[in-house]
């Protein structure tokens, strides 16, 4: 049975067409809105991006940075968000978009290190290197203990060929951070283009006792010690090399790595012995053929 007052209301359709047309808008459907409070807002915020922060470890960088882009459109005025927002783009390949996130980042909090830092790193990117040197020397009058700034400014050396700048840049970041393998594998990427073979060897062998089985400075090493007359040692670490990572077999990938002129000249020495060559052919196949490879 339908209630009371739905029988009064089929009984009587004239009196509603008559209240319907004399007051629609009194009698209209009005959706109730909640609205969040701004606290509220910069809370979910502040979650979203701790997410896309996670994901950003995982390496999963184009989630990463849709999140964060939703995160910055709740909290448009935390640097952090963008800054956040930024890295995610800048490993995602969207470098112009990580740089409009980091001036943003930098109108709202303008002496904040990390965002020259960043800078610094998009710039390098983006073979700006004296662009770069700028925004790091600038960050590290702020934090002068950013290992991490080091590195990129000793990059930004090489790339400019001020190796005695480079290396004292790749020093100053070995010393600030434990274990940082890379900044002693550079060292010995200066030194090997400096003549400082012996100098060279002793880091990358530093390099190699932190992460055993890091392909860089393995094949680097090898491709010294064969220059030296250690060729049963040379030829091991280079098989290990090139079976950890296919691609230093490219000099165009060494030359991507910032190795320089002599190193690869050794490399290409090295990986022309015979022993190597199955070696070398299987590296070829898997990094691809259609870049110059040492053997060219």
């Amino acid at each position: 049975m339908s209630p009371r007052w739905l029988r009064s209301l089929a009984a009587a359709p004239l009196a509603l067409g008559l209240v319907v047309g004399m007051a629609p808008a009194a009698l209209a459907f009005v959706p109730y809105v909640y609205i969040p409070r701004a606290q509220e807002l910069e809370g979910s915020g502040l979650g979203i991006a701790q997410a896309a922060t996670r994901l950003l470890r995982l390496g999963q960088a184009e989630d990463a940075a849709r999140l964060a882009a939703l995160a910055v459109q709740l909290i448009p005025n935390d640097p952090r968000g963008w800054v956040l927002l930024a890295e995610a783009q800048l490993r995602s390949n969207q470098t112009k978009q990580a740089g409009q996130s980091l001036a943003r980042a930098k109108q709202l909090d303008p002496r904040n290190p990390g965002i020259l830092f960043a800078q610094g790193s998009l710039a390098l990117r983006d073979s700006q290197p004296k662009q770069a040197i700028l925004y790091l020397e600038q960050g590290l009058k702020l934090d002068a203990k950013n290992a991490g700034a080091y590195f990129d400014l000793g990059n930004a050396h090489i790339l400019l060929n001020n190796p005695a700048a480079a290396l004292v840049s790749f020093e100053k970041a070995s010393g600030l951070r434990k274990g940082f393998w890379e900044a002693i594998n550079n060292q010995a990427l200066v030194l090997f283009e400096m003549g400082r073979n012996r100098e060279a060897i002793e880091r990358w062998n530093q390099a190699l006792q932190i992460k055993a089985n890091s392909a860089e400075p393995s094949l680097a090493l090898a491709a010294a010690l064969n220059g030296s007359g250690n060729v049963e040692e040379a030829l091991r670490l280079a098989q290990k090399a090139l079976t950890g990572e296919p691609s230093y077999v490219l000099e165009s990938y060494q030359k991507e790595q910032l190795w320089g002129a002599k190193l690869r000249a050794a490399t290409k020495k090295l990986l022309s012995r015979p022993e190597l060559k199955p070696v070398v052919e299987r590296a070829l196949a898997n990094a691809g053929t259609t870049a110059e490879s040492t053997n060219e």
